[in-house]
């Protein structure tokens, strides 16, 4: 009995600073936007505010809004396909192919955005998809006389410019599940009779599905709130849910609406692991 209240006690001693930490930096301000949300206005500088549920029935009663959260959904699903499809394999190779120093080296070219700014990132993406910039240059170079060519201000420049800032977390989660599959697995499955493509999908994918799904909720929850890549590459096209967000916190000034729309959006991300819950159910064991 003394041992465990005793191990009780040093659990408790050593995730009290992390739980304080997360009220404090996380639950406290998440609970001051919901309050916000059901206010008509936004109680500073002196103004009086009411309880109201007018910018949650505004949501339901406009088509924008629900055209934008589409819009929001389908690039988190894009960016998000890219991420893998390019992700995944890459990951298969550092973890099953490539030793040494070139491991190294190209571990330091995946986590090199992640030591650079994002909007320094974003802007650079400017320089080279803009009409003359390094793409265009390149295709004049390999085509002489072909047509000038500008992906900027597009939906492909806004998933290209999100694909570069996300894609490290679905290299690295994969890269540690796939890291930790022993090869006598596979060569189990080889000896057996399987072919390389049957070993992958019935050992090595099912093994490694707890950090694609890692991966994958990395990516998709923080993509479908972007707003500085959706703003700066994508211009007109590039009005999503988390730029109008942004703008009535920063331009509208209405703070209750940009919090009664944040709220939405995690009601519809929290709804959407609902229903995959099924399926992530017993695949993150082990992560």
């Amino acid at each position: 009995m003394m041992q465990e209240a005793r191990r009780r006690a040093t659990i408790g001693f050593l995730t009290a600073p992390a739980y304080v930490w997360l009220t404090v930096t996380v639950l406290l301000p998440l609970s001051a936007m919901l309050f916000f949300s059901f206010l008509t206005v936004a109680p500073i500088n002196g103004r009086v505010a009411q309880l109201t549920t007018e910018h949650y029935l505004t949501f339901l009663d406009k088509d924008f809004y629900r055209t934008l959260t589409w819009r929001s959904l389908r690039l988190g699903i894009d960016v998000t396909l890219v991420c893998v499809l390019v992700g995944y394999p890459a990951a298969m190779a550092l973890a099953k192919y490539v030793h040494g120093r070139w491991r190294e080296a190209i571990f330091l070219l995946i986590i090199l955005p992640f030591w650079s700014n994002g909007l320094v990132r974003v802007y650079s993406w400017t320089m080279v998809l803009r009409e003359g910039g390094f793409l265009d240059w390149v295709l004049h170079e390999i085509v002489p006389g072909a047509p000038a060519v500008s992906v900027l201000f597009t939906y492909p420049a806004i998933v290209i410019g999100l694909v570069h800032s996300y894609l490290p977390y679905v290299v690295l989660t994969c890269y540690v599940s796939l890291e930790a599959i022993d090869d006598s697995l596979t060569e189990a499955a080889r000896s057996l009779g399987a072919s390389a493509l049957q070993a992958f999908l019935r050992v090595i994918l099912p093994l490694s599905l707890p950090g694609l799904l890692v991966g994958v909720i990395l990516t998709f929850v923080p993509v479908i709130g972007s707003f500085m890549e959706p703003r700066i590459l994508g211009g007109r096209s590039g009005i999503m849910l988390g730029t109008v967000i942004e703008d009535q916190f920063t331009t509208v000034f209405n703070w209750p609406r940009g919090a009664a729309l944040s709220f939405i959006m995690l009601g519809i991300v929290l709804l959407i692991f609902a229903a995959s819950a099924p399926l992530l159910r017993g695949r993150l064991k082990g992560f």
